[in-house]
């Protein structure tokens, strides 16, 4: 190693060399800065599946522009629109359709006493309201009512169950003090809201959520005609429609304005944002500490070197240097334990949460900005200091 950096450096590599001088002191700067990187990683790795499952849904609908109400940030917060924007919108040039969609939450209590939300889709099951195969294929017989299609990524349910469903045998279920038999089964995953899906009728909705009102959908679905852009028929749509209760959005723009709002806007994304910054403010602390002690440790050395001429920035590149070498060697542990972590996360929960190229990269350059950072603080006592005054 010492052979290595000398050729990469072009001169004895002194960083290296106090370091492995005290190894205790190394192993305890590595430990960390593995620990700072696992912090971020893993607050990183929240952050990222917050944003994934936030588009989950999104991406299950057959839309290309969405109706919402206004006051509307995500799929769950707006309040229901008048029918009426359907039929104005099917009278729009290069609308093909358009779907009502009632959209709620319920709780699902299991056999052993636990208990699963579900967010619940109601729309005509002679509309297609989704793109997903199992929606599509078993949507006639939500015609039934009281029938319902599960989310067979739903959280904490035997995979069991969903294989029984796909398999013919209906299972039934009782939530909001009605029973229903769910006779198929779909893909889309749970997220941070709720365990996973539900799509019934829009009957069967308003039997399950009686406060609410079949002329009043909590959006509309909208698909263009062939070939014609989305944003293009948003403006359509909102040239045609120019009642301030409602709002046109593609269906990336809809992703976008949520992942935007749950993550700068609600407690969650705030608060892995926020672990994110305090994971890198204990790495930058971790290494100011083990550099600042070399440092003082090494004072009187470096007077000498200041003594006989050596200027500050050869100072600054030992240090730097092993504020890097810090950085290389805690990564690899720390990005590891995270990778192990990440495995665990996902198989206990079932959020997408897994590591990828963009990110080892983004945490890896962050973790040599931030022992960098440390190093320039802690070189700041010997640019301060006179050669004279430490003998």
């Amino acid at each position: 190693m010492t052979a290595l950096l000398s050729r990469l450096l072009g001169r004895l590599p002194i960083g290296w060399l106090q370091l492995v001088h005290n190894r205790g002191r190394l192993a305890a700067a590595l430990a960390g800065v593995a620990f700072a990187n696992v912090l971020v990683f893993m607050q990183l790795g929240f952050l990222g599946a917050l944003i994934s499952t936030i588009r989950l849904p999104y991406d299950a609908l057959d839309a290309d522009v969405l109706i919402l109400a206004s006051d509307a940030n995500t799929l769950q917060d707006g309040s229901p629109l008048p029918r009426q924007r359907m039929w104005a919108a099917l009278a729009v040039p290069g609308v093909a359709g358009a779907t009502a969609l009632h959209y709620g939450r319920l709780d699902w209590k299991q056999p052993d006493g636990t208990v699963r939300t579900l967010d619940v889709f109601g729309t005509d099951p002679r509309d297609r309201a989704f793109r997903l195969p199992g929606v599509e294929a078993g949507r006639m017989a939500l015609t039934m009512g009281d029938t319902a299609l599960i989310d067979s990524g739903t959280r904490n349910v035997p995979a069991a169950l969903f294989r029984d469903i796909a398999a013919g045998r209906p299972y039934r279920i009782e939530a909001v003090s009605r029973a229903m038999d769910i006779v198929g089964t779909f893909s889309v995953g749970g997220g941070f809201g709720a365990d996973g899906y539900l799509v019934v009728s829009d009957q069967t909705f308003l039997r399950l959520f009686p406060n609410r009102q079949s002329g009043a959908p909590n959006l509309i679905l909208v698909r263009g005609e062939p070939g014609l852009d989305p944003p293009m028929l948003a403006g359509r749509l909102r040239a045609a429609i120019t009642e301030d209760d409602v709002v046109m959005r593609t269906v990336s723009q809809a992703v976008a304005k949520d992942q935007a709002f749950q993550t700068t806007q609600k407690p969650v994304g705030i608060v892995f944002g926020f672990g994110i910054v305090m994971g890198a403010l204990v790495g930058v602390v971790i290494v100011y500490q083990v550099l600042s002690t070399d440092v003082a440790d090494h004072l009187k050395e470096y007077a000498t070197f200041k003594a006989i001429g050596y200027r500050q920035r050869f100072f600054l590149s030992i240090v730097f240097e092993e504020a890097v070498i810090l950085a290389l060697l805690g990564f690899i542990p720390g990005s590891t334990i995270a990778a192990g972590f990440y495995l665990l996360v996902q198989a206990a929960t079932g959020l997408p949460v897994a590591m990828d190229a963009f990110r080892l990269v983004a945490v890896f350059v962050g973790t040599v900005a931030m022992c960098t950072v440390s190093g320039a603080i802690a070189t700041r006592r010997l640019a301060r200091a006179q050669p004279a005054d430490l003998f």
